[in-house]
């Protein structure tokens, strides 16, 4: 599965926090984050097997990343990654909806998760051949694949739906449903915590295997972990180019 965290308008300084791990095939190659583009200019990785990218932000303020969403029949015509290099040429949040949804009409994806988010707008897209929109309230919000642990408004909502899964991974998403409400209830931010602290915190929580978000199988598992902060200042990403539990972050040179 892949985790993706996001503090959306908590941290008064920065109201853009993300903290994600990446899971996929060992041997699928990429390359570690860089600037590219222009107008705006994007901070991201790349997928170097499809060329898109799974997660980044750009020079505007816009975050976007995805995680997978199992279907029991694929129909993939187009990356998924592609899309959120699209997306991440776009200027703010609302843009990039309305791209996701034109290009869920125009092309075939398999199934996806996808969040949008800059300072004033926050948007989470499911996508399992019925796209669902959600607008995010402030809050902490924890994205896999199986759905999302949806916090903020005063109130806690989920957003697992699994009825075009495979049945035999029913009981992993629910597993991965767990996992991702017990990352949203331990990265509730704590009484005065700042932005930068909570991210050192989320680090240590993708890193710890009893939340089961860091992951070791035979030929798979997490191959990176991200830390974005989004503030007035522009953007900061820290980057571990293997599982966190035993891969220090680096700041990305921008």
């Amino acid at each position: 599965m892949c985790t993706l965290t996001l503090a959306w308008q908590v941290f008064p300084d920065a109201p853009v926090l993300v903290a994600a791990n990446r899971d996929e095939r060992r041997d699928r190659p990429s390359e570690p984050p860089t600037r590219t583009e222009s107008d705006p200019s994007v901070v991201a990785p790349r997928d170097a097997e499809a060329g898109g990218t799974w997660i980044g932000y750009n020079d505007a303020g816009l975050f976007v990343g995805i995680t997978n969403r199992w279907l029991a029949d694929p129909v993939a015509e187009r990356s998924r990654g592609l899309l959120v290099a699209d997306a991440l040429r776009e200027p703010d949040a609302r843009s990039a909806a309305r791209l996701v949804e034109r290009s869920v009409d125009a092309h075939a994806y398999d199934g996806f998760n996808l969040v949008v988010a800059d300072r004033t707008a926050a948007y989470l897209f499911e996508w399992d051949g019925r796209l669902r929109v959600h607008q995010l309230d402030p809050g902490v919000h924890v994205v896999v694949n199986s759905g999302a642990a949806l916090g903020g408004g005063g109130a806690v909502i989920d957003a697992f739906h699994t009825p075009a899964e495979p049945a035999d991974r029913a009981e992993r998403a629910t597993e991965q449903a767990e996992n991702a409400r017990a990352v949203r209830t331990v990265l509730t931010p704590e009484p005065g915590e700042a932005a930068d602290a909570w991210l050192d915190r989320s680090a240590t929580v993708l890193a710890d295997h009893d939340y089961g978000v860091c992951i070791h199988e035979n030929g798979y598992g997490t191959r990176s972990s991200s830390l974005v902060r989004l503030d007035d200042a522009g953007g900061t990403y820290r980057f571990a180019a293997g599982p966190p539990c035993e891969t220090s972050y680096r700041r990305v040179g921008v």
